[in-house]
């Protein structure tokens, strides 16, 4: 309308431009216009907020109006769901009790229908395994106390035998104990060498001041008696003599004190010449094959000197080879004599082995007899858990048809469970027949 208004305000003020000869006249008329349009345009504005204010108000209850029937709407439809969600609350709960009731009798009349079968199959499975374990008991138990006993007594023997192994392994350790003795490193002659056999063997493993040489008074300071016999039943001896150089080894050791070369190299050639000498002796005095050994053992009470001795180049090779003396210090005549002793034992348990694998052969003779036995037991059992399986098989069979039949009269159910329990107890004739027979002989 605005727009209208200004086209024809325009097309005026053209018009007068035509006109713009006529002077005064015209701008009286170009006034007037002008004033006409001032208050037009008052007017139109006026007009255009009236016109706003009332569009406003009429959209502001157009939005009240419609939010106060939403509202309504809103509240209705609640109302109405919650009519309707309490109604079906109610006809649920209606239905669940009457389903729940319902299922409660089923399962109760399931349960003690199930019971009743339960306690009668318990009752003639407790008849049936009573039966079996009677017979089977009478059966194990004299069969299992004639074997048990036959094996006690087996065993018995061989816990004899193994007695006499046991205590000679008692000294198995000797060997550790001798090589980390250090008592009697540094002992002196005879009485280091009576001390160490005595400690390293049995009294009767070995003799002091024997005479191996018959017909003569010769005799040696100590000899080991070694298993065998000769000839005549006299014992093979070892013999051992001992020999230390007291002066000789002070002038070789005062020598090395004074660092005088040729001293210590004439103390060193001495002694070799001293251990030849004493080795040739030995070997005339004590060697007497078969009455002793073919060799024999010459003791130097300590270590240093045993040293000093097996450093001569050539002297242990000259005295095994020419006189058939072994030298041996305190550490290696012990380690020899635990070999000699380990030797004694090795051939004690060769001995009495024998006797030992005898008596064990009788208890695995009597042990295969008794694995037969158990394996007939082992079928037997077998046989009553198969006759087992089949009942129970049969109890669940009837639990399904329980399932999916309706309550019976008295008469009908008493008909079905007398055939049933027919049929569980076929096998027992059969099973009583197999637990009677008689068991092969052993």
């Amino acid at each position: 309308m605005l727009a209208v208004l200004l086209a024809i305000v325009l097309l005026r003020l053209a018009t007068l431009a035509r006109n713009a000869g006529d002077g005064a006249e015209t701008r009286t008329r170009l006034e007037t216009i002008r004033l006409q349009n001032e208050r037009l345009e008052r007017e139109l504005r006026t007009e255009l907020a009236n016109a706003r204010a009332e569009t406003t108000q009429n959209a502001k209850s157009a939005r009240n109006e419609l939010a106060s029937n939403l509202a309504q709407f809103t509240q209705t439809l609640q109302n109405q769901l919650a009519s309707i969600a309490g109604l079906q609350n109610e006809r649920l709960a209606t239905l669940t009790q009457s389903n729940e009731q319902r299922l409660e009798a089923v399962r109760t009349t399931v349960e003690n229908r199930l019971e009743l079968l339960r306690t009668d199959n318990a009752q003639k499975l407790e008849q049936m395994r009573s039966t079996v374990d009677e017979k089977l008991q009478t059966t194990l138990d004299l069969r299992l106390g004639e074997s048990f006993k036959m094996v006690s007594e087996r065993l018995e023997q061989v816990h004899k035998g193994l007695g006499e192994m046991q205590s000679l392994a008692t000294g198995v350790g000797d060997l550790k104990k001798v090589l980390t003795n250090v008592k009697s490193r540094g002992g002196w002659g005879e009485v280091q060498l009576g001390a160490l056999l005595d400690e390293m063997l049995p009294p009767g493993q070995y003799a002091k001041n024997v005479a191996v040489r018959p017909g003569t008074r010769e005799s040696v300071e100590y000899a080991v008696k070694l298993p065998g016999r000769s000839e005549d039943g006299a014992p093979c001896w070892l013999p051992i003599d001992c020999k230390f150089p007291l002066e000789d080894y002070r002038r070789l050791q005062d020598a090395i004190d004074r660092a005088d070369v040729g001293m210590v190299e004439q103390s060193r050639k001495a002694l070799e010449d001293f251990f030849k000498v004493e080795a040739r002796k030995i070997r005339d005095k004590y060697i007497v094959p078969p009455h002793t050994t073919d060799f024999a053992i010459l003791f130097i009470p300590t270590e240093s000197l045993y040293a000093e001795a097996v450093s001569r180049p050539g002297l242990a090779e000259t005295l095994q080879r020419d006189y058939r003396v072994m030298m041996a210090g305190p550490m290696n005549l012990a380690a020899l004599l635990n070999s000699l002793q380990l030797g004694f034992r090795t051939l004690a348990i060769q001995n009495s082995s024998a006797e030992v694998w005898r008596v064990l052969g009788a208890v695995k003779t009597e042990f295969s007899k008794f694995g037969e036995l158990l394996a007939k037991t082992k079928e037997r059992l077998d046989a009553v858990g198969k006759t087992l399986d089949d009942a129970s098989r049969k109890s669940t069979t009837i639990a399904r048809k329980l399932r999916d039949v309706e309550t019976l009269p008295q008469p009908d159910a008493d008909r079905i469970l007398i055939g049933v329990e027919d049929d569980i107890f076929d096998t027992e004739p059969e099973l009583d027949r197999e637990a009677t027979s008689p068991a092969p002989s052993d």
